[in-house]
């Protein structure tokens, strides 16, 4: 079986000549280009494999193109003002956007908006979902990173006013990047800003695990796979990289350009705005307001390809190449439906959806104890608590422990089965 093809999809403000493009990684082979507009920072996302979704810069719409169809833009999702970023969940069920200081969810399925944000005090620049679709975090000019449980998001009272489960104030400039790592609600996040900082952070326990000190401020940030090195992008064009796995255990650092000579690509001339490691952790992607995309490698520091845009570059990462993209007869196995721009949209002009209904169970016992989605988080917390004691030691404490936490899933997958069944008896009744 031949190993998947890695791609590189790039956007520029100028797009002249189209608005996006996809060039093979190692090749430098033109693959794909798409027209129709020019897409915004942190404004391109793959949804589901098939289609690719551009924020049009400064305008109150999203693009969608299919991704073989590129010639045709097949939709255009109306907001309710402009999208300044933009990004999907993994599973392909939710598509978020940042509109002014608020974050729209839509659900792809039926393009229901489903909820409303607006926790942020200024504009939202950066989204990302955590790898299992479980949590997603948002940064903005507020210097405020949030990160929210997606579970929590979807309560059913709407009464309620959903909480981010996380508050990271210890930036003091605005947010210019973000970017998650694996492992899901275990997973580090690395965060940018124009303090000329990049910090790291847990997501599951919130701390603060390092702050890196900069001589400029940092407009770009990732990390490689194995998250071995942090790549850091300067306003001035330079990109550092810092080791994670070399460091001694303090918690704040000062990045020193001439002691750490070895660790600064340098090429760029202004300021870099994305960046991307490939799955491998061999090679560099950056993009910069210099209008041009250059190929790093990592190991000696080198360029190795640069692709000169005619424009600004507002996007530019690395991709597994699905295998719609790759296949000329593809086409998605669902159309993309009408997207929403309001939670009540047949009362506020949206067209309404005929022949669906919401089903919502045990609300006359909402408030007077614990929901699910409460007793399940309370559930991990206990779980993570105990994982950090069974490191210190207590087996037998662990033991009894971990007892009473089975018991405990067994009582929840109990009342799933039981909320399930009582609404299929529902659901199924012959009407009278």
């Amino acid at each position: 079986m031949a190993a998947p093809m890695e791609v590189a999809v790039c956007t520029d403000s100028a797009a002249q000549l189209w608005s996006c493009v996809v060039w093979e990684l190692h090749s430098g082979a033109n693959l794909l280009t798409y027209r129709g507009g020019q897409a915004g920072p942190r404004g391109l996302a793959l949804l589901n494999g098939e289609y690719l979704l551009a924020a049009q810069l400064g305008k109150n719409y999203i693009s969608a193109w299919e991704l073989q169809r590129k010639d045709q833009l097949q939709q255009k999702i109306m907001c309710p003002g402009p999208v300044t970023c933009l990004t999907t969940s993994p599973n392909g069920l939710y598509v978020l956007a940042g509109i002014a200081e608020s974050i729209y969810l839509w659900e792809v399925s039926t393009g229901n908006l489903l909820v409303i944000l607006s926790r942020h005090y200024q504009d939202v620049s950066c989204l990302q979902f955590t790898g299992d679709s479980s949590h997603f975090l948002s940064g903005g000019k507020d210097c405020l990173v949030l990160a929210w449980s997606l579970c929590s998001v979807l309560q059913v009272d709407p009464s309620r006013t959903p909480a981010p489960r996380h508050v990271w104030s210890r930036h003091t400039l605005p947010i210019t990047d973000l970017h998650c790592g694996f492992g899901g609600p275990l997973a580090r996040v690395a965060t940018s800003s124009l303090d000329q900082t990049v910090k790291l952070w847990e997501v599951s326990s919130g701390e603060l695990l390092l702050s890196v000190l900069f001589d400029v401020g940092i407009m770009a940030v990732t990390m490689d796979l194995a998250e071995h090195h942090l790549f850091c992008g300067g306003s001035d064009g330079s990109i550092f990289q810092v080791d994670l796995c070399t460091w001694p255990g303090q918690r704040e650092k000062s990045f020193q350009p001439e002691q750490d000579n070895g660790k600064v690509f340098r090429g760029h001339r202004n300021q870099v705005t994305c960046l991307s490691v490939s799955t491998d952790g061999s090679v560099l992607l950056s993009g910069s307001h210099d209008e041009t995309v250059r190929l790093w490698d990592i190991q000696s520091k080198q360029c190795i390809r640069t692709v000169t845009l005619k424009g600004p570059v507002t996007n530019a990462s690395i991709m597994l190449a699905p295998v719609s993209m790759l296949s000329s007869d593809f086409r998605p196995g669902l159309p993309l439906p009408h997207f929403n721009k309001h939670l009540l949209g047949a009362e506020h002009g949206d067209e309404p959806h005929r022949g669906g209904f919401t089903l919502r169970l045990g609300l006359h016992q909402q408030g007077s104890e614990p929901s699910h989605l409460e007793r399940a988080e309370q559930l991990h917390a206990v779980m993570s608590s105990t994982m950090e004691k069974s490191v210190l030691g207590g087996q037998d404490q662990l033991r009894i422990r971990v007892a009473e936490l089975e018991d405990e899933v067994h009582n929840l997958r109990k009342v799933n089965r039981d909320l399930f069944d009582f609404s299929t008896r529902i659901i199924t009744r012959p009407a009278k």
